[in-house]
């Protein structure tokens, strides 16, 4: 392969992993298995080993994870990096040489850092980006169940362990969702990632330690280290102290007592690490992993079955996910019979047909996957059809190449909890108490049809409190959050309502053109107004609200709403407070990236307070942009547009002098 043809592939790779890493750690949404994920990985590896070339952003040199939006961002005291992987006995015996080694699992769940100052609980954050900045999760960290808040070591310091649900308590969770996940590990995640604390609370997290960061009380040895963390209270990783002076015999019988079949908890291998710390910590790191210590993975076994269909479902957001169903095979003492086809790509790349001989395996000895067709008749069709609604359905394609089937029919009940999400998020009108599983069941016994419906929703009251899971409390609570959302703002309004590329800056350019008025607004649209008059509105904004508005069954979604809600003018306390005298004001400020200091909401509320307008693309007419970490396009088009951009550090700066 020469090498603009290898640059190619491993452009093409980079995008593949890097979507399948927005799925996995920003969504919990996997959109590819660990072995086909693995292959890719390997394959760049190699192309990067034999050409010399490694790509700005490649996933081999970076902690592959994102942040949500919706919680404070905190960077790390020192970056997370990743341990590298194997699955080869003889890899790992060479790395072990003659040094003494700690084994122990490899435990799948959350990553996630505790500080602790004066013998208390202080934060508790995740990975997160690159393993640099993660998510303040202190909140739903105190409802770990086997998590001391408070601990006899008074010092500062910081553990590192790993937020686990067993597999007991995931299936028992599980068939009690309506949208169940597909391992224990994206359950962990969201579980931890909860705004509602007490929810987390009912998903039974526990955690386990597997590091101590501190330069004051580490201990020189990796086992000294693990015993110092069970004798301050916290529980820990599974771990065998390992002195064999490179016994290939003893180290492949160690590995072995490391078992998944027989662990309560998820595992995806053994991590092995060198017991001298100073040792481990001289030989460095690359910007992917430290080379302290290493994972092994355990090999796939494969087993011949017959396939027999594909099940299709439409979800939430009009995505059709597509599961392979195949003649019962036992595995590991389980009868398996379907796994989940992720999306067209790999159904094609199969070659699928009714009573192909295919090969299975429990990813990681634990997830069912289709590993390969051995017969590839390719006759098997997929039906183009919503398995919900009927609707045709669509193709869509990522930038990665991935492409996957869709359901656009705005009316298909699966979609429509997406739209109902939306409306009362937080960010938009700020219902609370309407989970995707609690409007899918209002949706279902048809208490729920439009915008207008949630707040009527008393008249089902005895109906509701009766449903499981949602009693009097919950209802009261419910309605506390709806009668509190009837007084909004028109920019709340508006950004609810789901009009395409007219969201929140926009929803504010309205309300403040318009002084909150809906009927101003609306007479707008009956007059003919030109909206690209307005601040960053362009000629598809405008289309696009008159197409909205056109809609005849978009108004009747949110019609009915108009007499339920109560228009108030937006931010008039911090109008009032507004500061003149700082560089912001009047100014068109744009936020790009992730901030340590600020989320995206905050971000917006503090350039409004400096009587700033936050706006959300770059532009000729911006005066400055602040970049945070992993900011992207709007960056470079600000460095094409010669706009002036500042770090938040800098950002503050100038606020301050």
């Amino acid at each position: 392969m020469d090498g603009i043809t290898a640059a190619k592939r491993m452009k093409s790779l980079i995008a593949k992993i890097k979507e399948a890493d927005t799925a996995y750690y920003k969504y919990d949404n996997p959109v590819m298995t660990d072995r086909d994920y693995d292959l890719l990985m390997d394959e760049l590896r190699k192309l990067e080993q034999e050409t010399g070339l490694i790509l700005a952003g490649s996933p081999t040199q970076q902690v592959a994870g994102e942040i949500l939006d919706k919680l404070t961002p905190v960077r790390h005291s020192k970056p997370m990096l990743s341990a590298d992987k194997t699955k080869s006995v003889d890899e790992v015996l060479r790395f072990i040489g003659t040094q003494p080694v700690l084994l122990s699992f490899k435990m799948d769940g959350l990553t996630l850092v505790l500080r602790y100052e004066d013998g208390k609980l202080k934060q508790a954050v995740t990975r997160g980006a690159e393993g640099l900045v993660g998510e303040d999760v202190t909140h739903t960290a105190r409802m770990i169940e086997n998590l001391p808040l408070e601990i006899p070591v008074k010092d500062a310091f910081e553990i590192r362990g790993e937020g686990v649900i067993s597999w007991q308590n995931f299936g028992k969770i599980n068939s009690e969702l309506d949208e169940p996940y597909n391992h224990p590990r994206n359950l962990a995640g969201g579980s931890v990632r909860k705004l509602d604390a007490g929810e987390a609370a009912k998903r039974h997290i526990e955690f386990f330690a597997f590091e101590l960061v501190s330069d004051d009380l580490a201990p020189k040895s990796k086992l000294a280290q693990m015993q110092f963390l069970e004798q301050t209270g916290f529980s820990v990783v599974p771990y065998e102290y390992l002195d064999v002076k490179g016994s290939a015999e003893d180290i492949c019988s160690a590995i072995a007592r490391f078992d998944p079949k027989t662990y309560v908890y998820p595992v995806d291998g053994v991590i092995i690490e060198y017991e001298d710390i100073a040792y481990g910590k001289s030989l460095g790191a690359t910007g992917h992993h430290e080379n302290r210590l290493i994972a092994f993975k355990w090999e796939d076994e494969l087993y011949d079955t017959k396939f027999l269909g594909v099940e299709m479902a439409t979800t939430r957001t009009g995505l059709v996910s597509l599961t392979g169903l195949f003649e019962p095979v036992v595995i590991d003492g389980t009868n398996v019979s379907r796994a989940y086809l992720h999306n067209l790509n790999i159904f094609e790349e199969m070659q699928l047909g009714k009573g192909d001989v295919i090969r299975v395996f429990k990813a990681n000895k634990v997830i069912p996957q289709i590993a390969e067709n051995t017969t590839r008749s390719g006759t098997y069709q997929l039906d183009r059809h919503c398995p919900c609604c009927g609707s045709a359905l669509v193709e869509r394609c990522t930038d990665g190449g991935t492409r996957q089937l869709y359901c656009e029919n705005p009316s298909c009940s699966a979609r429509q909890v997406r739209r109902f999400l939306h409306f009362t998020d937080k960010t938009r009108m700020n219902i609370t108490g309407l989970s995707e599983a609690t409007l899918k069941t209002f949706i279902g016994h048809g208490w729920i049809h439009n915008f207008g419906d949630l707040y009527d929703l008393e008249q089902h009251r005895t109906e509701i409190i009766q449903t499981p899971g949602f009693g009097i409390r919950s209802f009261e609570r419910l309605q506390e959050s709806i009668e509190k959302s009837r007084h909004c703002t028109l920019a709340q309004f508006i950004a609810g309502l789901g009009i395409p590329m007219v969201g929140r800056h926009a929803g504010r350019d309205i309300d403040k053109y318009f002084q909150g008025s809906w009927d101003a607004f609306e007479q707008a649209i009956q007059s003919g107004f030109d909206f690209t008059q307005l601040p960053d509105f362009g000629q598809t904004m405008h289309e696009n609200i008159y197409t909205w508005y056109a809609d005849a069954d978009e108004a009747k979604l949110w019609r009915p709403l108009l007499g339920k809600v109560k228009f108030v003018k937006e931010n008039q306390d911090m109008n009032m407070n507004q500061t003149t005298d700082n560089p912001f004001y009047g100014k068109t400020v744009v936020a790009t990236g992730t901030l340590a200091g600020y989320t995206r909401n905050e971000i917006e509320m503090k350039l409004l307070s400096l009587g700033a307008k936050p706006a959300s693309s770059v532009t000729r007419k911006t005066d400055y942009l602040i970049v945070g970490e992993k900011a992207g396009s709007k960056l470079a088009k600000a460095q094409q547009l010669g706009v002036p951009t500042l770090t938040e550090e800098e950002f503050e700066q100038m606020l301050a002098d």
